[in-house]
């Protein structure tokens, strides 16, 4: 059974409710997962941003919007309870409760009305985040717009790695590792070796502030795949050097034959390619600048309940 909807979620979420007792958040969302017959995974299965389960989130606007219309009240934060006009509507014996019938009632008229004008009145340009065909949440919309953006970003970023000279990539690599926390400055923390003689040696980078141990790098800017035989003269060129760790990173990608033979020997390889390469360029703001950024806020019920 696929993860249901928001809309899908409302009619199982105030059935879950109809006994009149309060009823905590997780708890309805557990009640509702049983409903669906959803398995482990499903019901741990998260939005892009990591901070929530999809079914939480669905079960969660599902509560909202019905809130809205008077089916539901929160006696206190994060607990639910059906109303008179909740139990109206489920002795109707509906099949379905939706958007649309939510329209019956004027005070979710009057809250969608007010949705529609916040964003119209907002200086932001686009369409509002309200539900869209595929019934998500505007919560998903959301991330997903971010996720299609971000990949966006790390496409082009990868295009514009690609296109540098060798010499500027074996920068990057450095520069990237210092900026994921190794070391401390560039000064104290890492160096490009490059060149001819290198001994298939492209970097070294500090693992701590104090030297105490130290990470070789290797940079290849390629358009086809590393196999294994390159990993295999890393692996010797780090024995050259008596060291046990290295970091391999390319803009293409490895076979599976250089993946299997880098976890199989004793010197602690790392292998990044080329997406993995711009997502953590992503992440740890190397090449990127922010551009805009948006918090996302929620009621707190706390506050208003408040003597």
């Amino acid at each position: 059974m696929a993860i249901p909807d928001y809309q899908t979620a409302m009619l199982p979420t105030l059935r879950v409710l109809a006994d009149g007792k309060p009823h905590g958040r997780a708890a309805v969302t557990e009640a509702v997962a049983d409903h669906f017959g959803l398995s482990d995974a499903e019901r741990r299965e998260l939005l892009p941003s990591g901070k929530m389960t999809v079914i939480r989130s669905r079960v969660g606007w599902a509560v909202s919007y019905m809130k809205q219309a008077g089916l539901i009240s929160a006696p206190r934060r994060g607990v639910y309870q059906i109303t008179e006009r909740g139990r109206q509507v489920l002795a109707r014996k509906l099949e379905r409760i939706d958007v649309a019938l939510l329209e019956e009632f004027e005070e979710f008229k009057a809250f969608r009305a007010r949705s529609r004008t916040a964003v119209q009145d907002s200086p932001l340009p686009g369409p509002a985040l309200g539900p869209s065909a595929d019934d998500t949440t505007p919560e998903e919309a959301l991330e997903h717009a971010y996720q299609q953006l971000r990949r966006e970003v790390e496409a082009e970023l990868l295009d514009q790695v690609k296109a540098a000279p060798p010499s500027f990539f074996e920068r990057l690599v450095v520069d990237l590792l210092l900026q994921m926390g190794y070391g401390g400055s560039r000064q104290e923390a890492g160096s490009v070796i490059g060149g001819t003689g290198d001994g298939g040696i492209d970097g070294i980078i500090n693992e701590d502030r104090l030297g105490l141990d130290v990470v070789y790098i290797q940079a290849k800017r390629w358009t086809e795949a590393v196999g294994r035989p390159e990993i295999q003269k890393f692996a010797g060129a780090l024995q050259g050097h008596r060291a046990k760790k290295g970091v391999f990173i390319t803009t293409s990608s490895f076979s599976r034959d250089a993946e299997d033979y880098a976890a199989r020997i004793d010197s602690r390889i790392v292998l990044i390619d080329g997406r993995r390469l711009a997502r953590l360029m992503y992440d740890h703001n190397v090449g990127v600048s922010r551009r805009v950024s948006y918090e996302v806020k929620q009621v707190d019920s706390d506050y208003f309940g408040e003597e």
